[in-house]
């Protein structure tokens, strides 16, 4: 069994792989505010959120949005909330992939090593 990664590593990574993504996306032709960019990092969101603990989706959605927001959508880096009920939904989309994914992959049932004492 793997351990999990913490949240501020998760965050991190997060950061990474999304900063990464871009230029895979302008090789595509999709730095603009399409349902491609927003799915490559909802899957971005589910890999990373596969490796990580139930807690950090909470940091791993936010630093999605943040590079797609910044350079997807906007350009250069400048975050924009005109429409905050739009963006809000894609904030709980790409961490509802990153929960959905680290919930499938947590482990379950009593840990090895452990005793536990069923007759109380």
């Amino acid at each position: 069994m793997t351990a999990r990664l913490a949240p501020a590593t998760s965050a991190a990574i997060a950061l990474t792989a999304s900063a990464a993504l871009l230029p895979a996306l302008a090789v595509l032709g999709e730095l603009r505010p399409t349902w491609v960019a927003l799915a490559a990092y909802a899957a971005l969101c589910a890999v990373v959120g596969g490796r990580s603990r139930p807690s950090a989706a909470a940091l791993i959605g936010p630093a999605a949005w943040l590079f797609h927001n910044g350079f997807v959508e906007h350009r250069h880096g400048a975050l924009d909330l005109a429409a905050p009920a739009a963006e809000a939904a894609h904030v709980l989309l790409l961490t509802s992939a990153a929960l959905a994914t680290a919930l499938l992959a947590a482990p379950r049932g009593p840990r090895r090593g452990r005793r536990y004492d069923l007759a109380a």
